[in-house]
């Protein structure tokens, strides 16, 4: 996905330029922009314990590997590969661990100010995580990162018509997990 160049805020392309010729404060205008994603996109896909380690991991890696970004204009889809890299990653490591299962379970949700609504986001979010990660990811880039198709086959180096495979059979599994809590539809 390409940025607009707006006058007072260039677009990522500018700034990774400018990264490249030693320009810190673009690195940080480019943190600044993307790190709410960033971080909400590993949450999804890895849960909350390990969250701040990955952002930082993540953003250590677009720092070293920026000079080597042949389409800056191109910087997000870049961006997120990253992201599902180090996200695979630390599923590797997790997976090694005897303790997989207690590192990926969410946090009880803290007394809920409105209860109904955290109950549904709840029951999302337990469905999410009981879904392999192949789905879960196209469902966390598309869905609630709100990435066309296009980008998150870029991202996920998978051809668009799998990406639409697995939101329909990941969405599906996720409907049923709902249902058997009592959600209707």
């Amino acid at each position: 996905m390409v940025a607009v160049d707006k006058p007072e805020c260039p677009a990522d392309g500018e700034l990774v330029r400018r990264c490249c010729q030693g320009d810190e404060l673009s690195f940080r205008e480019l943190y600044r922009r993307y790190q709410g994603k960033v971080r909400a996109t590993l949450y999804q896909l890895c849960g909350r314990e390990v969250l701040d380690d990955l952002v930082q991991e993540t953003f250590l890696r677009v720092w070293r590997g920026l000079p080597k970004l042949r389409s800056p204009d191109y910087f997000s889809t870049w961006l997120y590969r990253i992201v599902w890299n180090v996200a695979t990653d630390k599923r590797r490591e997790f997976a090694k661990s005897a303790n997989l299962r207690a590192k990926l379970q969410p946090e009880p949700p803290v007394a809920p100010p409105d209860l109904m609504e955290l109950h549904y986001r709840d029951w999302v979010e337990q469905a999410l995580q009981e879904l392999k990660l192949d789905f879960r990811s196209v469902i966390v880039l598309h869905d609630l990162e709100d990435l066309p198709q296009k980008q998150v086959a870029e991202i996920l180096d998978i051809p668009v018509g799998t990406v639409k495979s697995r939101l329909f059979h990941g969405r599906k599994l996720v409907r049923q997990y709902l249902e058997q809590q009592g959600v209707t539809f």
